[in-house]
This record gives C-alpha cells, structure tokens and sequence, in this order.
C-alpha cells in the first residue's frame, strides 16, 4: 500500500495527517531532516463512523484515494456520460486531487468505496492557486470568505447505495470537519445533468435555476457570474421538474444558490454555484450533525 507523497512545500496545519508524514531515519542529517517538515497533530480520524453496515473515513494513502477516482469515474462517465482527461485509465483524475483531503464511505462488508466527497481547504486552496470552482465562476465576491471557506467537490454515490444514508454520514463527517477546523463557509458547484428527469437539452437545468433563484439566492454580495453561462434565455425555462437530490439535500440544510449556472460541456451538466454557511443550517441538522 503507497503513501501519499510528501510535499515539497510547508504543510497546511489542516487536514494533514501524522500516519502520511513519516520520520526522518535515524542519523539523517540537519538537512535532511528539515526538509521533511513536522506533522501536525491528527485531526482526521481513520473512522468516523461505522453504522447501518457502513464506515466513513479519510483517505490516508495513495489506494485509498485510487478507489474514490475509480468510483468518480464510474459515475461521472459511465453514467453521466462526461469526458474526462485522465493520466491513469478508469480514473477521474484531476490537478486539485493531490491537494485536497478526501472522504469515503465503505461497505462495511466488502471494503468497497461506496461514496466520496473531496475537500479543498484554505491553505491548499492557496497553494494550487485557486479553487474548482474559479475555473467557472468568477469569485471575486468570496474574497472575505476564503480564509474559513472550504471547497467541497467530486461528490458521488454508487447507483446501488443512494437511499439517503450514504449522503448523510458524509454530511455528518463534512460538518465535523468544519466545526473541528473553526472553518465556517463551504462551497461548491453542484450538477444538473444535461439529460434530467427525461429532458435532454437543458431545459431542465433552465428551469431548476427559475426554481431556486426565486427562494434561494444568496445576498447580492455574494452573488458570482459564470465565465461560460448556460444560455438559459434560449431555453425553456418552464417546466415543472425536480432538482437533483443532492441539491434539494443541499437547499434544506440552508446552502444559497450564488448565481446563474455555468455551462460544463466536459461533463455535459450545467454547473449552479452554491455557497453553505454553518449558521445557516437550521436548528435539527445543528443538532444531528454538531450535536449542538
């Protein structure tokens, strides 16, 4: 099993874990041992949570992180139909992986990786010089928010476990991250297939933007503009149409939609930038999530 490699820069003091960063051999010299910096003290857990025949975690090696690709590519081509441009086959692989954190839901049973999220932290966001979601938004409005806002990215779910609890245990281990972190803000391009609810080009998407931006914009502060707009005037705008779970997940828990969705020919899906603060998240969920 391969550990992820050491950096070449100073670690972040969040979400680096002691189990990656081995020490020094003995008799090294000054030099050396000064080039590999010190670990912080671990803050990710190798098991949040084992119930209902799951287990939650964050990766600590370079397999674990191989497998959620795997399943990211599972979802994201073999059902969504995206194009991908990755250095190792059957793997969705991008420049942002090897610096953000990522989390896994297991089978309990079969070890296998059923469910993933990556995270962006501040730090890391800095060292790869921006976020995902620079690349389709311009965020010039967040410039307040960074030094607490995580990115959240790469979210998917194995078409066999998506009755709710799989989301729901990665919400619980996001939320524990973020208080543990004092980390207040995440962020987030959240998808809307192209071929949704049985509508193939992008209607859908139109009208789920109609939907949300008459409840649940973000204050006009906040709000951000997509360098490739999804041409909704063009399209029909009118239809009576849900949005995918995993949005409808996010608006309940009080995440505000930051503007018109952007336009992902890659992953043919027409991207809506969302923003979720922790204040926000409405008493029940403080409580089940926090315990607060």
């Amino acid at each position: 099993m391969k550990e992820l490699p050491n950096p070449t820069f100073p670690l972040s003091q969040i979400g680096l874990r002691a189990a990656l960063w081995p020490a020094p051999a003995t008799g090294a010299s000054t030099a050396a041992r000064t080039s590999v910096p010190q670990a912080p003290a671990v803050i990710l857990p190798p098991v949040i949570e084992s119930k209902q025949g799951i287990t939650v975690g964050w990766a600590r090696h370079l397999d674990d992180v191989r497998a959620a690709q795997r399943l990211r590519y599972d979802v994201f081509v073999g059902e969504m139909g995206a194009r991908v441009s990755s250095p190792l086959a059957g793997h969705d692989i991008d420049l942002f992986d090897d610096f953000c954190e990522h989390l896994l839901v297991r089978d309990e049973l079969t070890q296998q990786v059923i469910g993933t999220y990556r995270v962006l932290t501040p730090a890391q966001a800095r060292r790869v010089g921006s976020t995902y979601s620079d690349t389709e938004f311009d965020l010039t409005r967040l410039r307040d928010l960074r030094e607490r806002m995580v990115e959240l990215g790469r979210s998917c779910v194995h078409p066999d476990h998506r009755q709710g609890g799989v989301i729901l245990a990665l919400w619980g281990a996001l939320a524990g991250f973020m208080h543990r972190n004092k980390l207040d803000t995440m962020i987030g391009c959240a998808s809307i297939p192209m071929s949704h609810n049985g509508v193939t080009n992008g209607d859908a998407a139109a009208s789920i933007w109609r939907q949300v931006s008459a409840k649940h914009m973000a204050p006009i502060q906040y709000q951000v503009q997509p360098r490739l707009p999804l041409p909704v005037e063009r399209l029909d705008s009118t239809l009576d149409v849900e949005p995918p779970a995993l949005i409808k997940g996010y608006l309940r828990l009080g995440a505000k939609v930051l503007g018109a969705p952007a336009w992902d020919p890659d992953f043919n899906a027409a991207d809506l930038p969302m923003l979720m603060r922790i204040d926000d998240l409405p008493a029940r969920y403080r409580k089940h999530f926090l315990g607060a």
